[in-house]
């Protein structure tokens, strides 16, 4: 097998085939780890699952993939990305494998956490990909990194299909199959970074203790950029499981049409994001939040309006209006804050190379275990909301409150920055952020 493989590339290339394999690779991980968006729908059916149970089903392997993605990322820092990317590959396979022969319930939300190990690669990947380039250059490495995000429109696009030919049990041995595939690929032909290759010759300064790995994660501006993350990475995946319901639930879809139009949303939220990287690089990563909290807060009140019918008592007598977000309008608003989402996304992870760059896998690792925790409990929230309310537009709401919450934080730490930077222009001692 390994005789056909490339030879791992030369150093000059290193740092391109390091980006573009880790693209890919992160691309099959993400498609793995969003893989119960399609084949929960099947299971809840099967299983006469309620609303919150299949949240709590989908939103399993995300919490795995969050909780593991800053000992992941300090791992990385540790031992090189080639290594500990190949092995969480690995062992997500494994996993995935196994979670074809679950019967019951409780046997599927156990494989679902072994299957979100996928979801720590992200973790891997930043803190991989980034010692490849200069502080210049990262933001447009990492956005373009982040488009392995569209591993979720793989499977809206392509698990349909494969399920409604051979059965759900189908998707995960294919998909299992392709991250060992994967993870083979991936070690043959990447190199460990520059930092690893320097400790080996000797060149560079041992590794750090655990504590002086995780000391960056008592400051709260680490914190505040995981929130902000909560929103831009965990609404996107929280969104990526839970359209597919939601186009079914609210405007009738089939199941293959609810993957392809969830597909149609995670593609642009995806691919943008490496356009957010270059944004970033180019006009701040601030500018750009602003512009994604303050647009994404627009959209997710407008899909918030629920249908309606309003009676007006007018001159003449009753007047009747009804009120209703149609599916193109829908598909169109939604398609709006993906794409936002995908800038914000890039913009959060510009920020950590450049504020913590002897830390980006702690940092990046808890950044990213934030968002992806937004992942996990938000499908949650979302089931819990419609079984208390028995309003569909009721996530959306909730989304609403936690952009604005965004938006307000980083608006007046800014702020308080400004003032503080202008103090001490003065002469004056305040402490900054």
């Amino acid at each position: 097998m390994t005789a056909n493989l490339p030879a791992a590339p030369s150093q000059d290339n290193a740092p391109r085939q390091a980006l573009v394999m880790s693209t890919i690779a992160f691309t099959v991980c993400f498609a793995v780890w969003t893989i119960f968006s399609i084949i929960g729908v099947r299971i809840k059916q099967d299983l006469g699952l309620n609303e919150t149970e299949f949240g709590l089903l989908v939103g399993t392997p995300i919490l795995t993939g969050s909780l593991v993605r800053m000992v992941l990322g300090v791992w990385t820092d540790r031992f090189g990305g080639r290594l500990v990317y190949t092995a969480t590959m690995l062992a997500a396979a494994v996993a995935t494998f196994l979670l074809a022969f679950a019967q019951t319930y409780g046997q599927m939300l156990v494989a679902a956490l072994g299957v979100g190990l996928a979801g720590g690669s992200f973790a891997v990947g930043v803190a991989y990909v980034s010692r490849f380039f200069p502080a210049g250059k990262q933001g447009t490495a990492l956005g373009i990194f982040g488009v392995g995000n569209v591993g979720a429109a793989v499977t809206k696009f392509l698990a349909p299909f494969v399920l409604l030919s051979w059965g759900w049990q189908s998707v995960a041995l294919i998909w299992a199959a392709a991250l060992v595939v994967m993870a083979v690929v991936f070690w043959f032909t990447t190199d460990d970074d520059p930092v690893i290759r320097e400790r080996r010759a000797g060149k560079a300064a041992p590794a750090r203790s655990f504590l002086q790995e995780f000391a960056p994660l008592k400051n709260l501006q680490v914190w505040r950029f995981a929130f902000y993350y909560f929103f831009a990475f965990g609404a996107f995946v929280a969104l990526s499981l839970w359209l597919p319901r939601y186009l079914i639930g609210v405007y009738g879809f089939g199941i293959a049409t609810a993957g392809m139009i969830g597909a149609a949303y995670s593609i642009p939220a995806s691919i943008f994001r490496a356009y957010g990287g270059v944004l970033s690089d180019r006009i701040g990563a601030r500018t750009v939040l602003y512009w994604t909290f303050a647009v994404s807060a627009v959209a997710t009140l407008v899909l918030s309006l629920p249908s309606a019918d309003y009676v007006v008592h007018g001159i003449s007598g009753p007047i009747a209006f009804h009120f209703e977000i149609g599916p193109f309008a829908f598909i169109a608003v939604a398609c709006v804050l993906g794409f936002f989402m995908s800038l914000g996304k890039a913009a959060v992870y510009k920020h950590i190379p450049v504020y913590y760059p002897q830390s980006v896998g702690a940092v990046g690792g808890v950044v990213g275990m934030i968002g992806g925790l937004g992942g996990f409990i938000l499908p949650i929230a979302f089931g819990a909301l419609n079984d208390l309310t028995g309003v569909w537009s009721s996530c959306f709401m909730l989304l609403f409150v936690i952009v604005a919450t965004c938006f307000a934080w980083m608006h007046f730490s800014i702020r308080r920055m400004e003032r503080a930077a202008a103090a001490e222009a003065s002469g004056l001692s305040y402490a900054a952020e």
